[in-house]
């Protein structure tokens, strides 16, 4: 028998659905730092260097975005990237995968050619990053707009400062404490405002304030996930769409008492994008904001997005991670890697400020070679042959050696 609610003389609700209440009062009470916007930055400011920059959530309304003209600066790169990575004291690759370090650059006086080169290193490697650079908002925003028009987010934060409405604030402090009953930590993992029609490219976040330690930040390659996988199952990956959606994002924003200042949208986006210029084949799915695959049953798709999912949240073979210091500034291309930060600070401040240029409409396969007249192609694979290293059969003979050492 189902169970009944139950009503007293004094008109109370009883039995389950006074407990069903109680659970979406608490609930909506919880904090997921992915869904739900920072209140305002809580913490006493009157003696805080960056107070302007904290955040604020205006109430105003923006029309729904049309298409917007992009041209990807990395093509007109050079290749060997020579007027960059001459003028860097040391470059570090991180991982094999994902990940650069230049020491020795200050991004305030990149050349438009060395603008151009390193959207193209950040193509390639997913993330570039830097230290101990002084280049402040505007300036940041700037070499933002070399590389695209820049969005303006409908939901989180932007700084108190007037007219930084194309800046987002990454804001925590000790006033709230975050809730691991409200969020798992795989959901966490995103790729930015994946839900537009045109969503983002090469995409820079600069910490002015950061904890004495944690806070860091871990980013995933798409490129790297979709190597790893069979032929047959790059093929099937390649055939599918899916949907990104914005509504629970919204619905953060709406709960916790604030304006959605553009109506939330739902794309439908290839899983297997191409990159426009380096020609490589990424995954592009992510926990946060990718909701179904198009046309499969619901049991099949939930199978494949939980492989992928978990694969970009758990194989540290396609992962960076970075420490940030204050002044440290990280750089990635929101088309072909997702990324996660780590909620361990707590009382601590993080305090970032993030420029976020509109890419292309993400491009499947099919259309991609439609259009180009060119192969797009497995990057692993392309670094092999440039390497002159043998490329793998698969055979399926299971002769190859199983395990490692450690």
């Amino acid at each position: 028998m189902a169970p009944v609610a139950t009503t007293d003389a004094n008109g109370t609700v009883d039995g389950p659905v006074k407990a069903a209440k109680a659970v979406v009062s608490e609930a909506s009470t919880l904090f997921n730092p992915f869904y739900s916007p920072d209140i305002n930055g809580d913490d006493a400011d009157s003696d805080y260097k960056f107070a302007q920059y904290k955040p604020r959530f205006p109430d105003v309304k923006w029309e729904p975005l049309g298409e917007i003209a992009v041209t990807d600066r990395g093509q007109f790169a050079d290749p060997e990237k020579k007027s960059l990575l001459s003028a860097a004291s040391k470059v570090q690759h991180l991982t094999p995968a994902i990940g650069t370090e230049l020491l020795g650059i200050d991004l305030r006086q990149l050349t438009d050619a060395q603008k151009d080169e390193l959207s193209l290193l950040i193509a390639e490697r997913g993330v570039v990053f830097f230290r101990d650079q002084e280049l402040d908002i505007h300036q940041q925003l700037d070499l933002a707009r070399h590389w695209g028009p820049l969005h303006k987010h409908a939901t989180t934060p932007v700084p108190r400062e007037p007219g930084l409405e194309e800046v987002h604030v990454v804001y925590n402090d000790g006033s709230r404490r975050p809730d691991t009953s409200a969020f798992s930590k795989i959901e966490l993992w995103h790729s930015d405002v994946s839900y537009e029609q045109q969503p983002p490219s090469t995409t820079s976040l600069k910490v002015i304030t950061g904890p004495p330690y944690g806070g860091d930040t871990l980013w995933s390659s798409g490129y790297a996930l979709y190597s790893s996988f069979s032929p047959g199952f790059q093929k099937y990956l390649e055939s599918l769409t899916a949907v990104h959606s914005a509504v629970a994002q919204a619905d953060g924003a709406r709960a916790a008492g604030h304006t959605v200042r553009r109506e939330p949208v739902e794309s439908i986006h290839p899983i297997v994008r191409v990159h426009p210029v380096t020609g490589w084949k990424a995954v592009y799915v992510n926990p946060g904001f990718t909701r179904r695959i198009v046309g499969v049953p619901k049991a099949e798709s939930d199978a494949i997005l939980t492989l992928l999912f978990h694969q970009i949240a758990e194989n540290p073979d396609f992962q960076v991670r970075f420490h940030w210091e204050p002044n440290s500034v990280a750089i990635w291309d929101n088309r072909i890697v997702t990324h996660s930060a780590t909620f361990d600070f707590w009382p601590h401040t993080r305090h970032a400020l993030r420029a976020t240029p509109h890419g292309e409409r993400p491009t499947s396969v099919a259309d991609y070679e439609r259009a180009t007249g060119k192969a797009a192609r497995d990057r692993q694979l392309v670094i092999w042959e440039r390497e002159g290293l043998a490329l793998p059969s698969h055979n399926g003979s299971g002769t190859a050696a199983r395990g490692y050492s450690d």
